[in-house]
């Protein structure tokens, strides 16, 4: 496996002629398509002809100083939600395979795109970004980075994305998080992942799973390379990341539902993570949040998730339903089942959740937990429905109460080298985007130490 480079390190490399964008996008298009790699079932379509040709219109630009950021000419993935021009957006399923290509690209494509980066192919996900596990029967499932020979899932949905950076496939990945799309395969494979607050983010252009809980975030190997592609996402100008002293943070570990039924690695590194900070002066305090609670409820006929993907899919599955994940298929049927009074309920429901929740962490600087309360299943233990769907809660619980919150999250690795991978969760109510990059920025290597 190759080094791990950083957007910052390849944009000082790009710009010292140590490298171009094409040596950049040829290496990445060698190991998608080395045999003994994941890149098969990483990518669902590489655009090869068109990465090289923007490659090399990057590297003349560079060399007339007009490239348009910093960072033209590095590769990155983009998840098969997105809507590419030109390209079929099948969202991992074939029940859209003979849609008519898309006419425009995708407003986070285009601000990709805009700063220079290259598309270098669509990224393979769970079938409509529904399950926190990864796993895809259309097109195959990439195995996480732990343990590949015995195999063990990605997490999902952002499956592909994920194993794009951790293989260095792509330097930067584009993902969705609607109950922790992002932040899952982030932690499942030991890299960094970004839920930005839903509205600095423009949804047009994608696939939706549940529009009141959707976000548009990146996937990277560090909190500066997230911090980068969120500015670009959210058309803000890249402002050099300050990271925060951990003396003196003000962290709350939440002890409602977020510590319960964990992997016992997952524990252990949490705990060790947790001390960690603690020595380093962080001010962590144990609190109960019972309004955690409440997100079961809201969810207990199946949330917004399936209410709204049903409202979107009850025609698609009319017609073609029968090749669906029936996974997936299930879960989307639940939404017909809840009313129209029900979902009025459960938007009141959060709106209470959100101002009771927020009043409660407004001391504190962030809330920690553990990403997910699983480490990776192994793909072949998921056979079985009843074991898939208790691996899938697993894994997207406490993610989910931050997406419920409509708050802001980022997953580092908390793990140490050759242990399972684990991810820590900084959380915070919406509009603290920059104070969680900010925090996690000043963490991101103390934890793992």
């Amino acid at each position: 496996m190759p080094d791990h480079p950083t957007l910052a390190s390849l944009a000082a490399d790009l710009d010292s002629g140590r490298t171009t964008a094409r040596k950049l996008v040829e290496e990445c298009l060698a190991r998608i398509a080395d045999p003994a790699g994941e890149g098969a079932r990483t990518f669902i379509h590489v655009d090869k002809d068109a990465a090289i040709a923007a490659a090399d219109a990057m590297d003349h630009l560079r060399k007339a100083r007009a490239a348009p950021s910093p960072y033209a000419g590095i590769p990155v993935s983009i998840k098969d939600l997105y809507d590419i021009k030109g390209q079929v957006t099948r969202a991992g399923s074939r029940a859209l395979e003979d849609s008519a290509p898309a006419e425009a690209d995708a407003p986070v494509v285009a601000r990709l795109r805009q700063a220079g980066f290259i598309v270098i192919g669509r990224t393979n996900m769970t079938e409509f970004a529904y399950s926190g596990i990864g796993i895809n029967p259309h097109y195959g499932t990439p195995k996480s980075v732990w343990n590949r020979s015995v195999g063990h899932v990605p997490g999902g949905s952002s499956s592909g994305a994920a194993v794009s950076i951790a293989d260095c496939m792509a330097y930067g990945a584009l993902g969705t998080d609607t109950g922790g799309s992002c932040r899952i395969p982030a932690a499942y494979n030991g890299i960094v992942g970004y839920k930005p607050t839903q509205v600095r983010v423009p949804l047009d252009g994608g696939v939706p799973l549940s529009s009141s809980l959707d976000s548009f975030g990146p996937l990277a190997r560090s909190v500066a390379c997230c911090a980068v592609l969120d500015a670009v996402l959210a058309d803000e100008a890249v402002q050099p990341l300050q990271p925060r002293t951990v003396k003196g943070m003000r962290l709350a570990v939440p002890t409602t539902i977020a510590l319960d039924d964990l992997d016992e690695e997952v524990a252990k590194t949490f705990e060790r993570a947790l001390a960690t900070l603690s020595r380093h002066g962080a001010l962590i305090e144990r609190i109960e949040v019972p309004e955690f609670h409440d997100v079961g409820v809201m969810n207990s006929k199946g949330g917004f998730a399936a209410a709204e993907s049903y409202a979107w899919h009850r025609y698609l599955l009319t017609g073609k339903g029968d090749v669906y994940d029936p996974r997936v298929r299930v879960r989307i049927l639940r939404g017909e089942g809840i009313s129209a009074a029900d979902y009025i309920d459960i938007l009141k429901a959060r709106r209470s959740f959100i101002a009771r929740t927020e009043q409660r962490i407004a001391p504190y600087d962030a809330l920690v937990l553990p990403t997910t309360a699983n480490t990776p299943p192994r793909i072949a233990d998921l056979a079985d429905d009843q074991a898939f769907t208790t691996q899938n809660l697993r894994s997207l619980r406490n993610c989910t109460l931050i997406n419920m919150l409509d708050g802001c999250a980022i997953s580092l690795p908390a793990h140490r080298e050759g242990e399972v991978p684990v991810g820590l969760m900084l959380a915070a109510a919406g509009g603290s985007d920059r104070r969680i990059f900010e925090l996690a920025a000043g963490m991101e290597d103390v934890i793992r130490v």
